[in-house]
C-alpha cells in the first residue's frame, strides 16, 4: 500500500474502510488461541486481551469521524464481497456501520476489553485459559458481527454464532455435570427463539424478495403489504428476541448459565447476548412502526419480564443468580421501552448502555467476592465484607446506587425516562405499563438492598477455611473504571439529548416534549419514594436482625414459587416439553409400526410368495411333463365345455 493510500485509510472518512477489523481482529485472535494449541499458553491472556482493545480503538476513531459528519450522512455501507451468487437470490455480505451499530461496538469492545482485562486475574490458576481468552474472543467476533451486518440473513450468522459462542462459554467447565447442563439447556432454549427468527427472514424474502434491512423496511411502508403480514413478522422476530434477551416465556436458561466462570456472566448478561434481542427490535424499528399489534406484543412481554425478573431476584441467596434475575427485569425495561415505539426506541438503547455499565460492574464485583471467599455463591455465608474488600463494596455500591436509579447515579436517567414513556402511552394500557414500571423500580430496590446487607452488611457468617481478602488490581482496575461509568454514564448520555439525537437517524427522532400524564418532576419525586421504600423494606425485613445461614423454610407462597423460578421450567416442561416428548414418541411408534410396518410387511408378502411359488421348480423333468399333461388336459377340457355349452 502506497503512503497516498495508507494516509487516506487514517483519514477521518477513510477510516470506514476498516470496520472490517472490527470483527477481523477478535476473530483472529480466537483462531490462533483455539487452534494454536498449549505454545500459547504463555501469552494467549495477552492476546486476547489485545483484540477487543484495538477494535475499540477503531470504534472510538470512527465515532469521532461519525460525529464529523451531518446526521444525514452517517450510514456508511461497507461491501465485503458477494456471499451467494444465485439467480433469484443474491446475498451479500455487507456491513453497515451507523449510529445504532456504533453504539453498540463502543459497548460489545469497550465492557468486553474491561472484562478481558479482569479476566486476566479471575482465571490466573485454570490449566484451559489460553482456551477461555479464544472463546471470549469468538463471542466478541460474532456479537460485532451480528450488530453489523446490514442485512437479516448475516445478523443471522452472527446470531447463531453468539448462541455457539455461548454454548462454549457457559459449559466452559463441562466437567461439572451442572455446567454441562446449563449450556444445554441454554443452547435448547436458543435454538426455539432462533427458529422464530430463521421464519421472519424467509417471511420477509418471500413478501419483500429481499432480507436487506433498506429493502425490507421500504417494502413494509410500500402498497400492498398485508397487515397480517407484518404482524406475524414482528411476532417471529419477537420470539427471537425472547430466547436470546431471556425474556418469558423463554427466559428459563439465564439462571442456569451462572454456571460458568463469572466473567462469562458479565460478558453475557451485561454488555452482549442478552442485549441482542433489544438490538433486533430497536434496529427493526421501521417494519414495527407499521405492525402496531406486534410492537403491543413486545410492551406486554417487556412489561411482563421485568416484573418476573424482580420477583425472582427477592427470593434467591445466590449472589449470581440474583443479578441474573435482575438482568431479566432490566431487559424486561428496555423491551418495554423500544415496545413503546416511534420516539421511545432511544430512551430504551440509552437504558441498555447504563446496564451495560452497572451490571457488568456489579458482576465484576460479584466474581471479586467469589474470588476472596473459595468461590462461595451464598449470600448467606458471606455478611461483613465491607470491611475486608474496601475496594469492591464501593465500587459495587455505586453499581448498586446506579441500578436502583438513585440520582445522579446511571440509572436514575434511563429508567426514570422509561416509567415516563410508559405513563405518557395514556389511556389505560399508558396507567397500567407505567404502575408496572414504577412497581417494578421499587421491586428492585427491595431485592438490591438485600444483596447488599446480606453480602457486604451484618454478622460475619463465612465458613471457617474462608478467609476474604480483595482482589488483585488487576481484577479491581476494571471495576473501579466501571464505577465510574456506572455514576456518570447516565448523565453525560442524556445530556443536552445528546444520544437520542445521535440515534436519530437509525431510531427515529426521540420524543421528550409533549403532553404528560405525570409533571416530570412529580414522577421522579414518586419514583424516588418508591425506591426508598424499597430500600426501607429491606433493611426492615433483612437488615435489622442477624441473617440466617440456612434458609428459611417457613415462607409465603410467593416466596416459594420465586425460589422456582416462578415456576418457569415447569411451565415449559408442562407446555412445551411433554407434549413435545408425547409428539415425538407417537411419531416414532406411526413411523416404526405404520410406515415400517407397510413397507416390511409388503415386502414380507413378496418374499413368501416367492417362497412358494419356488417350491414349483424341482429340476426334475417328470414333474414338468406331468405339470405339461396337467395343463393340456384342464385346457382340452375347457374347451370342450365350450363347444357343449
Amino acid at each position: 500500500m502506497s503512503l497516498e493510500h495508507a494516509v487516506g485509510y487514517l483519514a477521518p472518512s477513510g477510516i470506514f474502510h476498516l470496520t472490517w477489523l472490527l470483527i477481523a481482529l477478535p476473530a483472529a485472535s480466537a483462531a490462533v488461541l483455539l487452534l494454536g494449541g498449549r505454545r500459547t499458553n504463555s501469552w494467549g491472556h495477552l492476546l486476547g486481551c489485545a483484540a477487543p482493545i484495538a477494535s475499540f480503538v477503531i470504534a472510538l476513531i470512527e465515532l469521532v469521524a461519525m460525529l464529523g459528519r451531518d446526521s444525514s450522512h452517517r450510514q456508511i455501507d461497507q461491501h465485503l464481497f458477494t456471499w451467494v451468487p444465485v439467480a433469484g437470490f443474491h446475498a451479500e455480505a455487507n456491513l453497515l456501520l451507523d449510529p445504532l451499530s456504533l453504539t453498540f461496538v463502543l459497548l460489545i469492545t469497550g465492557v468486553g476489553s474491561l472484562i478481558h482485562i479482569y479476566s486476566i486475574g479471575y482465571m490466573e490458576h485454570d490449566p484451559d485459559r489460553r482456551r477461555f481468552f479464544g472463546q471470549l474472543n469468538l463471542f466478541v467476533a460474532v456479537m460485532l458481527l451480528l450488530v453489523l451486518a446490514d442485512n437479516f440473513l448475516l445478523m443471522y450468522v452472527g446470531w447463531e454464532g453468539v448462541g455457539l459462542a455461548s454454548y462454549l462459554l457457559i459449559g466452559f467447565w463441562h466437567y461439572k455435570p451442572s455446567a454441562a447442563v446449563a449450556a444445554k439447556k441454554a443452547f435448547v432454549v436458543n435454538r426455539v427463539g432462533d427458529f422464530g427468527l430463521s421464519l421472519a427472514i424467509m417471511l420477509m424474502f418471500a413478501t419483500f424478495g429481499t432480507f436487506s434491512f433498506a429493502g425490507v423496511f421500504t417494502g413494509a411502508h410500500g402498497p400492498g403489504v398485508h397487515g397480517g403480514t407484518l404482524t406475524a413478522i414482528g411476532l417471529l422476530l419477537l420470539l427471537g428476541a425472547c430466547a436470546k434477551s431471556a425474556q418469558a416465556p423463554l427466559q428459563s436458561w439465564l439462571l442456569d448459565a451462572m454456571e460458568g466462570p463469572t466473567p462469562v456472566s458479565a460478558l453475557i448478561h451485561a454488555a452482549t447476548m442478552v442485549t441482542a434481542g433489544v438490538y433486533l427490535v430497536a434496529r427493526s424499528a421501521p417494519l414495527y412502526n407499521v405492525a402496531p399489534d406486534a410492537r403491543t406484543a413486545v410492551e406486554v412481554v417487556g412489561a411482563v419480564t421485568l416484573v418476573m425478573g424482580a420477583i425472582i431476584g427477592c427470593a434467591y441467596d445466590d449472589i449470581k443468580k440474583v443479578l441474573a434475575a435482575s438482568t431479566m427485569s432490566q431487559i424486561g425495561y428496555m423491551m418495554l421501552a423500544v415496545g413503546l415505539g416511534p420516539g421511545v426506541y432511544a430512551i430504551g438503547i440509552l437504558h441498555l448502555l447504563t446496564h451495560g455499565f452497572f451490571k457488568a460492574n456489579m458482576f465484576l464485583g460479584a466474581g471479586s467476592v467469589m474470588h476472596g471467599m473459595n468461590d462461595e455463591v451464598n449470600m448467606r455465608r458471606y455478611g461483613g465484607l465491607r470491611k475486608v474488600m474496601p475496594v469492591t463494596f464501593v465500587t459495587f455500591g455505586i453499581g448498586y446506587l446506579a441500578i436502583i436509579g438513585m440520582p445522579p447515579f446511571a440509572g436514575f436517567f434511563s429508567k426514570d425516562k422509561i416509567i415516563e414513556a410508559a405513563f405518557d402511552t395514556g389511556g389505560a394500557e399508558g396507567w397500567i405499563l407505567g404502575i408496572v414500571a414504577l412497581a417494578g423500580a421499587g421491586i428492585t430496590a427491595f431485592y438490591m438492598t438485600r444483596l447488599m446487607i446480606m453480602t457486604f452488611f451484618g454478622n460475619r457468617r463465612w465458613a471457617k477455611d474462608a478467609h476474604p481478602h480483595e482482589s488483585p488490581s488487576v481484577m479491581t482496575g476494571p471495576m473501579i473504571v466501571l464505577a465510574i461509568g456506572s455514576a456518570v454514564a447516565g448523565g453525560l448520555l442524556v445530556l443536552g439529548g445528546s444520544l437520542q439525537h445521535f440515534l436519530t437517524p437509525s431510531v427515529g427522532r426521540s420524543v421528550e416534549v409533549g403532553a404528560h400524564t405525570i409533571a416530570p418532576v412529580v414522577l421522579t419525586l414518586l419514583t424516588l419514594v418508591v425506591v426508598a421504600g424499597g430500600v426501607a423494606a429491606g433493611w426492615w425485613l433483612v437488615g435489622r436482625k442477624p441473617v440466617p445461614v440456612e434458609q428459611p423454610l417457613n415462607v409465603t407462597p410467593v416466596t416459594w414459587a420465586a425460589r422456582r423460578s416462578l415456576y418457569g421450567d415447569a411451565l415449559n416442561e408442562g407446555l412445551f416439553m411433554r407434549p413435545g416428548s408425547y409428539l415425538t414418541r407417537a411419531l416414532v411408534f406411526f413411523d416404526g409400526r405404520g410406515v415400517d410396518g407397510a413397507v416390511n410387511g409388503l415386502a414380507a408378502l413378496v418374499g413368501g410368495t416367492s417362497a412358494r411359488a419356488r417350491r414349483t421348480q424341482t429340476g426334475f423333468a417328470r414333474s414338468y411333463a406331468l405339470s405339461m399333461l396337467v395343463g393340456a388336459v384342464a385346457v382340452t377340457g375347457a374347451l370342450v365345455l365350450v363347444r357343449v355349452g
